[in-house]
């Protein structure tokens, strides 16, 4: 494509307290924005009235995204729930592929695949979230030569998101939301010639990957990272380290974890089992209690004094680990937080 027909394509993620940044950052284009605009917001699985509450504000017209819909400039594209959004050549791609970051839609297929199809036209955009999502995308926005845009954490609900990307991508502007559209309204009128090295090998498997390619994952992976030594908390596959930084993990299904992503995942596995125990301990109480009073009305005394001592001690083991219980999770809330 010759660079006088070259036009922007903006992709933004957003998560946690999104809602009220895109309305601030869409509702500021004006009705003649030169470019396509893509959102992947994390939703609920069901249903999403973010294109409605979007539109109310918005001179663009806002829809979900169709599956082999035409990318159109004017246009804002949301992802639906349930559903990963990606970009193949000038066409978008819904697919339910597994999730990624604990996501679906999510951020990093999106922008990883208008990355490949799109190279130095694409201009990413992370908002407000939780966790790590949108991070690695962002990345690979950079490597094919576009423009990386990030929500001034300071001000955001969820500063987690931005601030994962401030610090594993060279972002081009931290900026607070009322600039954000300013600045999209200034980038989508340049004209940018081809620049970064392109989409790596694992970038480009990925990709494959999200689309649902017929290929071998197991082998393809092995070809481009080790496998670890971890499983899935999905499916239970075998996690391959992806050479990266941040350092994430990826299964041959699908599933990814960024280090925020995977640890919350492992606390709230931890958190299960342990309230597991807690509830196995309190069953152990009650029958070894009951087990003693069928003892004592049989007269076997000394019996009943050995299930009194099992049911004992299963008291004792409940209440540590309820006290366990607390401290994992403020050590958590701590973490998350910080």
């Amino acid at each position: 494509m010759q660079q006088d027909q070259q036009r922007s394509l903006i992709v933004i993620g957003a998560s946690r307290g999104g809602l009220e940044v895109l309305k601030a950052v869409l509702s500021a284009l004006p009705a003649d924005f030169p470019a396509p605009v893509l959102v992947a917001m994390h939703v609920g699985a069901y249903q999403s009235r973010l294109p409605e509450l979007l539109a109310a504000v918005c001179n663009l017209k806002v829809l979900h995204a169709s599956d082999a819909e035409v990318i159109k400039p004017g246009t804002v594209l949301v992802a639906p729930p349930d559903r990963h959004m990606l970009v193949d050549g000038n066409k978008i791609r819904l697919v339910m592929g597994a999730k990624e970051n604990y996501s679906r839609p999510a951020i990093d297929p999106l922008f990883r695949s208008a990355a490949i199809s799109q190279r130095e036209r694409v201009i990413g955009v992370i908002l407000t979230g939780d966790l790590d999502d949108g991070t690695v995308g962002l990345q690979a926005i950079k490597a094919c030569g576009g423009i990386a845009l990030v929500q001034d954490p300071s001000e955001a609900e969820a500063p987690s998101m931005p601030s994962s990307a401030i610090t594993y991508v060279e972002v081009d502007a931290c900026l607070p939301r009322l600039e954000i559209a300013e600045r999209l309204m200034s980038l989508a009128q340049e004209q940018r010639s081809v620049a970064g090295c392109g989409p790596t090998k694992t970038m480009i498997l990925e990709n494959k990957i999200s689309l649902g390619s017929r290929l071998n994952a197991i082998s393809s992976l092995d070809q481009v990272a080790p496998r670890s030594v971890m499983t899935c908390p999905e499916c239970q596959g075998v996690l391959w380290e992806m050479d990266s930084a941040p350092l994430r993990y990826r299964c041959h299904t699908g599933h990814t974890y960024g280090p925020s992503a995977l640890q919350s995942i492992q606390d709230q596995s931890i958190e299960e089992g342990l309230w597991a125990a807690v509830r196995a301990f309190h069953e152990r109480e009650v029958f070894m209690n009951r087990q003693k009073e069928a003892a004592l009305a049989a007269e076997r005394h000394e019996q009943a004094r050995e299930y009194e001592m099992i049911a004992d001690q299963a008291r004792r083991n409940a209440h540590s680990l309820r006290q366990l219980l607390q401290v994992a999770v403020i050590s958590n809330v701590q973490n998350n937080g910080s």
